[in-house]
């Protein structure tokens, strides 16, 4: 599941940015980045959304993110993984996902279907 808020501190060291979290905080406010306050934080902790980095270090963070695999080593179910994850979405994101799913999985459909020259009416 790829995480959408980042805070400064989690965000020092990827290419592009500022090496400090006042740096970072610096860069955002020049660059109008979509920020929240932290949840759990006392004082004026704030994160940042994914889709507002710079094009460089969003790729940079979705490159970092663990595999699937953890998933399968603790013994969960993929389906319930899936539905959990659907679930934590917005309205909005549920749609780009089901739009994504639907028309990849039959792009992938009509690709196998003509590298094997079959057709099935």
């Amino acid at each position: 599941m790829n995480p959408e808020w980042f805070s400064a501190k989690e965000l020092i060291g990827f290419t592009g940015l500022p090496s400090s979290p006042q740096g970072i905080h610096s860069m955002a406010r020049r660059q109008k980045w979509v920020r929240r306050r932290r949840f759990g934080v006392q004082g004026r902790g704030v994160e940042y959304h994914i889709d507002s980095l710079p094009i460089k270090t969003n790729s940079n963070l979705v490159l970092n993110e663990p595999s699937v695999e953890y998933f399968y080593s603790n013994n969960q179910d993929p389906l319930l993984i899936w539905i959990e994850s659907y679930k934590q979405l917005d309205e909005r994101e549920r749609q780009k996902m089901i739009t994504f799913i639907v028309r990849n999985g039959m792009i992938e459909v009509i690709n196998r279907l003509g590298a094997s020259n079959e057709f099935i009416y």
